[in-house]
C-alpha cells in the first residue's frame, strides 16, 4: 500500500471515530432524559418507547436520504443526525430497564433519610443503573461503527468510502479495505465501552482493598480516551500533507466513468494550478451532486446535457439534437448561476444492451425489435435509469412495451448479471468498456428516444470568479477524450483493475496535460 493510500486509511478512520463518536454523544445525551423521562412520567413510557422504536424501523439509507433532502446539504451533519436517531432505542431502553432494576426499598431508603429526588437521581439511581445504561450505549456504538459506512453515500466520508469505491468498481481489494478496519473498529468500541461498565459496577466485597477495585476507574474512561486520542491522530495524520491554499471540493456519481473523469479532473487541477482538492467521489446519484453543486457543499462535477435536460430541468427533448447544449448551459445558468464549461469531447448515452448471442438468433438490432420479445424478457437497470423521465418509463412509452421483470442493479453489476444470464436485457452506457468484454451488442435507438449525453465539467459560477486559473486550465480538457479513450479508461479500470489514480494520471502524461 503506498504512502497516499496509508494517508487516506488513517483519515477515514478518524472521520469513522468522529461520526460514530459524536453521533453516540447526542444519542446519550438525548436518550437518557427521555428514559429517565419514561420511568418518572408512566403515562410518556409508552409514546417514547414508540417513538424511539419507529425510527428503528426506517432503512438506514432511506433515513439518509430524507435528511439529505431536509438538511440540503451533503456531509457529516446528516450523517451525524441519522446514526444519533439509530443509537436512540438501546440508549432509551437500558435506561428504563436500569432505573426499573433497582429495588424499591434502596429508594425508599434513599427517601427516608431525606434526599430529594434530584439528589436521589445522582447519588442513588443513576449510579446503580450505570452498568446497564453503559451496556446500551455498547450497543448503540457498535451498530453506530457498522451503519456509519453508508454515510459515505451522501459524502460524510468515513471507512464506507473503500467500500463504496469497491462496490462501483468491482474491486474487492478496496471493499476489504474498508469492512476490516470498520470491523477493528466496532471490537475496539465494543471493547473500551465494555471496560467501561465493568469500571462501573461496584466492586465486590473481597476486591475492594485489592488491585481490581484500583483498576475499575481506569478502566471506565482509559479505553475511551484512547479511541478518542485515535480519532484525533487519524484525523491529523490524514491531513498531515494538505497544504494550507485554497481549495476546490470535486464530486462524481457512483459509477465508473465517474469516478474515472472525477480523478482526472482533480489531478489536472491539483498539477496546473496552486489549488487544493478534496474529492467527494462516488456520491448517490445525479440528484445528490447536484443539490450539493447548488447548496454550496461541492464545487464542481461533472455531468451530462441528456442527464441535465430531463432529470434535472424537467425539460422535453428539442427537436433537434444540437438544441440540447445551448438550451441546457443558459437554463443552468439562470436557475442555478452554474457554468457548464467546454464538453471533453464524447457522447455517452444510454443504450439497450443484449448478448450477442441472443440478438443473432432474435434478429435484434433496433430496440424495436427487442420489444416483440419484451414481455417475456427480464431487465437490469440502474435505479436512476429505472425512475428517470429519460429513462425506463419514458423508453417504456416511446416504444410501447414493458419487460416482465425489472431488477435494480448497481453499475457495476449490470453487465456481469446480463453475461450471466441473470438478466436478459439492460440499459449500459455506451463509452463502457464492458460492452465489448463481454461480448454484448448495443442496439439501435430507432425511434431517437435518447437526447445526446455530451460530458462536461459543471462548476459554480462563484468559483469560477473567485480562481480564474481553474477555467482556463479545465479548458485544456475539451475535445482531448472522444468516445474510444473514454471506453479505454472505463475498461482499464473495470477489466483492467488497474486504480483510478493510475489511469488518470497516465491519461493526462499521455495527452501531455501534466509532467
Amino acid at each position: 500500500m503506498d504512502a497516499a493510500r496509508w494517508s487516506e486509511l488513517w483519515l477515514r478512520t478518524g472521520e469513522h471515530l468522529v461520526l460514530t463518536g459524536a453521533s453516540s454523544l447526542f444519542a446519550i445525551v438525548v436518550g437518557i432524559p427521555l428514559g429517565i423521562l419514561a420511568v418518572r412520567q408512566r403515562a410518556l413510557k409508552g409514546v417514547v418507547l414508540s417513538v424511539v422504536g419507529i425510527l428503528q424501523t426506517i432503512p438506514s439509507l432511506a433515513m439518509l436520504a430524507l435528511l439529505l433532502v431536509l438538511f440540503g446539504q451533503i456531509g457529516a451533519l446528516p450523517a451525524i443526525t441519522a446514526l444519533s436517531l439509530y443509537a436512540l432505542l438501546p440508549i432509551v431502553r437500558n435506561t428504563l430497564a436500569g432505573f426499573e432494576s433497582i429495588a424499591p426499598s434502596i429508594t425508599e431508603a434513599a427517601d427516608g433519610v431525606g434526599m430529594s429526588s434530584r439528589q436521589r437521581l445522582v447519588i442513588v439511581e443513576i449510579p446503580l443503573a450505570a452498568p446497564i445504561i453503559v451496556a446500551g450505549i455498547r450497543t448503540a456504538a457498535v451498530v453506530g461503527v457498522g451503519i456509519a459506512t453508508l454515510s459515505a453515500f451522501i459524502g460524510a466520508g468515513g471507512l464506507g468510502q473503500f467500500i463504496n469505491r469497491g462496490l462501483a468498481l468491482a474491486r474487492y481489494d478496496l471493499i476489504l479495505l474498508g469492512a476490516i478496519p470498520a470491523a477493528i473498529l466496532a471490537l475496539g468500541v465494543d471493547f473500551s465501552l465494555g471496560a467501561a461498565a465493568w469500571g462501573l459496577r461496584a466492586p465486590r466485597r473481597r476486591d475492594r482493598a485489592g488491585w481490581k477495585a484500583r483498576l475499575k476507574p481506569v478502566a471506565a474512561w482509559a479505553p475511551l480516551l484512547l479511541l478518542v486520542l485515535l480519532g484525533s491522530l487519524s484525523l491529523r495524520l490524514g491531513h498531515s500533507a494538505a497544504p494550507q491554499q485554497g481549495v476546490v471540493r470535486i464530486g462524481s456519481k457512483n459509477f465508473t466513468e465517474q469516478l474515472v473523469l472525477a480523478e482526472v479532473v482533480a489531478q489536472l487541477v491539483e498539477a496546473r494550478t496552486n489549488l487544493r482538492v478534496e474529492r467527494y467521489l462516488n456520491l448517490g446519484g445525479t440528484m445528490i451532486c447536484h443539490e450539493a453543486l447548488v447548496s454550496g457543499e461541492l464545487d464542481l462535477y461533472v455531468e451530462y446535457s441528456g442527464t441535465a435536460l430531463t432529470a434535472v430541468l424537467n425539460l422535453e427533448m428539442p427537436e433537434s439534437p444540437d438544441e440540447v447544449w445551448p438550451l441546457v448551459t443558459e437554463a443552468y445558468r439562470e436557475r442555478f448561476d452554474l457554468e457548464w464549461l467546454e464538453p471533453l469531447g464524447f457522447d455517452n448515452s444510454y443504450t439497450i444492451a443484449v448478448r450477442r448471442s441472443d440478438a443473432r438468433v432474435r434478429g435484434w438490432a433496433t430496440i424495436s425489435d427487442l420489444a416483440r420479445d419484451a414481455p417475456r424478457l427480464r431487465a437490469g437497470f440502474t435505479a436512476e435509469f429505472a425512475e428517470r423521465a429519460d429513462g425506463y418509463p419514458g423508453l417504456s412509452r416511446r416504444y410501447g412495451f414493458e419487460f416482465v421483470e425489472v431488477h435494480d442493479l448497481e453499475p457495476a453489476l449490470m453487465y456481469s448479471a446480463l453475461a450471466g444470464n441473470e438478466v436478459d436485457a439492460i440499459a449500459a452506457f455506451a463509452t463502457d468498456g464492458r460492452i465489448e468484454a463481454y461480448d454484448l451488442q448495443t442496439l439501435r435507438d430507432d425511434a431517437s428516444y435518447f437526447p445526446p449525453y455530451q460530458a462536461a465539467p459543471v462548476a459554480r459560477r462563484e468559483v469560477l470568479e473567485r480562481w480564474p486559473e481553474l477555467r482556463q486550465e479545465l479548458s485544456a480538457l475539451a475535445d482531448r477524450i472522444d468516445d474510444t479513450t473514454m471506453r479505454g479508461l472505463n475498461a482499464a479500470v473495470d477489466e483492467g483493475k488497474r486504480s483510478l489514480e493510475t489511469v488518470a494520471s497516465e491519461f493526462l502524461r499521455r495527452q501531455g496535460l501534466v509532467r
